[in-house]
């Protein structure tokens, strides 16, 4: 990986600035994935990969639970949900650590971020791709620190005021600090390397994301329609890619947050549970973390298909306000030709400014395209528009496309197992 990287800096010493911004981020990726142990570029790192997430992911949660779970102990320090935490982290970070692993694999960093094809963009998608890999090892921090000293304070407060109660081996205090620092760094390496997944997934959307609007920019200057369809091939294969390399990973999250959701739901809403912050504290943080990283998903790929949908739109007003800019010939057909538009849209219309109505975006917006001196023919981009609104791009899981509406449905769903489970649980209170 340490390779990738100095190839990557090799690559790019043209650009200094991004050697600066992206180069440093991306050995932080690096760093990041070595300290949860994906890295599997020999054979050593391969066993010690899989004994690290053996130990804290499989090992050390059922110790903890079996040995650890405290029942003879008063009601602040029982830990009834235990089990359902456990089960969650640990699932999670299974399905992380394969989806990582194998893609560290097949890919290698370089080429799973879409690195390698950085070269083939302009320079304002660099930097702002750079900017968001200076930012992602934030948003990593922003997520999970908080959550974790949450967990800490809990788990030093468990031991410090339980200590009569808890089991121990040999010496108490020893025994104590080991099982605290076992649990902490557990719980640390099962969160992490969820929402890292999480966080690559996002960034891959987010270089797609760039190039669509920078793609976008065809619309404001002559441009044959050739180019323009063989750019859009290009976004529609990369995500197509990404699609395909993360719909298992998108699709086992989306599941097993529901069920462990309404799992915890189902026990914590039973006639005789009583329900205080000792017991569901440390269930409240799990829930939190996970459905974190599926709102991290699933709101970058509801972005990407929103901006590439709007394509279709922004080529439709396009075609329409070259259209009625321009004149028939003879023969009734609209040819390519010299055309002054300057009095009904003007050419310096600001696609960015910083005064657009809530609700808009740089791709779909209620602003006039402008029309410069020379026009493709009609035929042209009649065509054009017709192939875009018949291969809508977007992010799909298994033929599914994710969307708001494919959003909104899912949020039906959830609602309506919601209101189920509560009709069978309240209900019986009553």
């Amino acid at each position: 990986m340490e390779n990738e990287t100095q190839s990557f800096l090799s690559k790019n010493r043209a650009n200094p600035g991004f050697i600066t911004h992206g180069g440093i981020e991306l050995k932080s990726f690096g760093l990041c994935l070595n300290w949860v142990c994906v890295d599997q570029s020999s054979l050593w790192k391969i066993g010690l990969s899989w004994s690290v997430f053996f130990v804290l992911a499989v090992v050390v949660p059922i110790v903890s639970h079996l040995v650890l779970l405290c029942s003879d102990c008063d009601k602040q320090h029982q830990r009834p949900y235990d089990a359902l935490v456990q089960l969650s982290l640990s699932s999670f970070a299974a399905i992380s650590f394969f989806s990582l692993s194998s893609w560290a694999r097949k890919y290698g960093i370089r080429k799973f971020l879409f690195l390698d094809k950085l070269c083939d963009v302009s320079d304002k998608v660099r930097h702002g791709y750079a900017q968001e890999l200076q930012k992602s090892m934030k948003l990593l921090c922003v997520f999970v620190l908080p959550c974790f000293a949450a967990e800490t304070a809990y788990r030093i407060w468990w031991y410090a005021t339980g200590a009569s109660q808890i089991p121990y081996f040999g010496n108490k205090y020893v025994s104590d600090i080991i099982a605290c620092t076992l649990q902490l760094c557990s719980w640390l390496y099962r969160t992490s390397i969820f929402i890292l997944a999480c966080i690559f997934y996002q960034l891959t959307c987010h270089l797609q994301i760039l190039r669509l609007e920078d793609f976008a920019q065809v619309f404001q200057k002559e441009t044959e329609v050739g180019s323009i369809l063989a750019d859009h091939l290009r976004v529609r294969r990369n995500l197509r890619i990404i699609s395909h390399r993360f719909r298992l990973f998108i699709l086992w999250s989306l599941v097993l947050v529901t069920a462990s959701q309404f799992i915890a739901l189902l026990i914590t809403t039973r006639a005789s549970t009583t329900v205080n912050i000792y017991e569901v504290g440390e269930l409240a943080l799990c829930s939190i973390s996970l459905v974190t990283g599926l709102f991290i998903c699933l709101r970058s790929a509801t972005k990407i298909t929103h901006r590439a949908q709007a394509i279709t739109s922004l080529a439709a007003k396009w075609h329409v306000c070259a259209t009625i800019n321009s004149f028939e010939d003879a023969d009734g057909e609209t040819p390519t030709a010299e055309i002054v538009s300057s009095q009904m849209f003007p050419a310096d219309v600001d696609w960015e400014s910083e005064d657009e109505e809530e609700g808009e975006d740089d791709l779909d917006n209620t602003k006039l395209v402008p029309i410069f001196a020379h026009t493709i023919s009609f035929q042209k981009r009649q065509a054009l528009v017709t192939y875009l609104e018949h291969n809508r791009a977007g992010i799909t899981v298994f033929g599914f496309m994710v969307d708001r509406t494919g959003i909104h449905a899912i949020f039906a769903i959830e609602l309506a197992l919601l209101l189920w489970l509560l009709n069978k649980t309240i209900a019986n209170l009553t």
